[in-house]
């Protein structure tokens, strides 16, 4: 920018703080970036610091800093080359603000998710371009291959240059200028303010080049065919095919983890106890994490729910979190199906009951899964074990090292777990029909889970 527009901007600074000072009266402190120090700023310094003092203050005129309607209103303000340089130095402080979100745990699936939680979808929009631009900063040998799945399930780069996305995005969601500069503002506050999680995978950057998932090395056919069952239990209209599909996926998910253990003790490597945070979204959000937690139990597995954040963190071997990931999520659709195909309901004097029956329904759904899982499971679990030692391999040492590698990772990485009531059952039409779903999806728990 030349001398004479930083001039012009600098007369209009002047006035903004002149407007500001009669609003507030002869008694207010001197207002910020005023003085010999505000004047030797360039102009990109100066937008940083409106950025910086809108983005960690409110209106309500006792917070530190411009008020953000007042900043988001000047960064606004018309302009060609004005808002070239607000729109470079806006999207580099959003992308900044993102780098420093992954270092506290945070994955870019889950940030946006919370974003979109919290916020409005404008926001979570803007956090998924800002997260793939954030990401393309990195060389692809430095992320970590589910970093990379998870920005890629993001979408594509659509706005060309970032010093083009403002304009771009405002043109794409149709929205105002003076709007979209406040959501980018409240964006900043929110990622600034989220808190430390586990860290699961490394920060873009950090990953070795040479880094492989362990959850690799499960046998894909076999996932294929577990894929398949479920899908098609799913589909189906029958309760009978259901409860057969549902059940054999569960012993195959048995037999497939007995083996992987044996695979990794006869070969000598080393398998190491992960962790996946999976989303649950309202509502029931207390249910359906009872529902997760009987499906990890019997694959092995242990489940953390983190409720502000709705989320989970299921901890167990990669080979096993896969298995309680793709029997949870079917489960949970088949449980939805069954409770919708139930409609509506109401008691005698026609008050509606929806509400009360679907908590019954899921409660009772989960206890009698956590049964039948267990039935299933232990039966084949038991097979195979008969087998190997047949064979002359005993594999109880094993199993019993990998359950206490389980517990002890959960002890450190969660040292203060607290206990959660769930929903208690109030609705014994909605706990019969969730049983006998149940039932039909082939596959209790107490009434106390973990939260972290």
């Amino acid at each position: 920018m030349g001398k004479s527009n930083r001039e012009r901007r600098r007369a209009k600074q002047k006035k903004s703080r002149e407007r500001q000072r009669r609003r507030s009266g002869p008694t207010q402190s001197q207002a910020p970036f005023e003085g010999s120090i505000f004047d030797t700023m360039t102009d990109q310094e100066i937008i940083t610091a409106l950025i910086d003092s809108g983005a960690s203050s409110c209106d309500c005129g006792r917070c530190p800093g411009r008020p953000r309607e007042e900043v988001a209103a000047i960064l606004a303000e018309e302009g060609s080359e004005w808002h070239r340089i607000v729109d470079r130095a806006l999207f580099g402080v959003l992308v900044d603000a993102v780098a420093q979100v992954w270092p506290r745990g945070w994955q870019p699936a889950e940030l946006v998710r919370i974003v979109r939680r919290e916020n409005s979808r404008q926001a979570a929009d803007l956090v998924t371009d800002v997260v793939m631009a954030e990401n393309r900063h990195h060389a692809a040998a430095r992320v970590a291959p589910e970093w990379a799945d998870q920005v890629r399930g993001l979408g594509e780069p659509w706005w060309g240059t970032d010093i083009d996305h403002t304009a771009r995005f405002i043109e794409r969601h149709g929205v105002t200028r003076l709007g979209h500069v406040t959501t980018a503002l409240e964006l900043i506050e929110f990622l600034d303010h989220l808190p430390q999680i586990q860290v699961l995978t490394p920060p873009p950057g950090t990953a070795r080049a040479t880094s492989r998932r362990l959850r690799d090395q499960v046998d894909p056919s076999k996932l294929a065919r577990i894929r398949a069952l479920l899908a098609k239990a799913e589909a189906t209209e029958f309760p009978e095919e259901a409860e057969a599909l549902s059940e054999r996926a569960q012993r195959l998910m048995a037999r497939h983890s007995i083996d992987h253990a044996a695979l990794m003790a006869e070969s000598g490597r080393v398998s190491e106890v992960g962790a996946r945070r999976m989303p649950l979204d309202a509502p029931y959000e207390d249910l359906k994490v009872v529902l997760l937690e009987v499906v990890a139990q019997a694959n092995h597995c242990r489940s953390v729910w983190h409720k502000n954040m709705g989320m989970c963190t299921v901890m167990g071997f990669p080979d096993q979190i896969d298995m309680v990931e793709l029997l949870f999520t079917s489960l949970l659709v088949q449980a939805t199906t069954a409770m919708r195909r139930a409609g509506s309901t109401r008691d005698a004097r026609g008050r509606s009951t929806t509400r009360s029956f679907r908590s019954s329904f899921l409660s009772s759904f989960a206890q009698r899964i956590g049964e039948r899982l267990a039935e299933s499971a232990d039966g084949e679990e038991s097979a195979a074990l008969d087998e190997y030692a047949r064979a002359g391999t005993d594999l109880l040492p094993v199993l019993a090292s990998r359950e206490r590698q389980v517990r002890e990772a959960l002890a450190e990485s969660f040292p203060e777990l607290e206990m959660a009531r769930v929903s208690r059952t109030t609705n014994p039409s909605g706990w019969r029909a969730g049983r006998a779903a149940a039932d039909a999806a082939s596959l209790g728990m107490g009434e106390r889970i973990t939260t972290g």
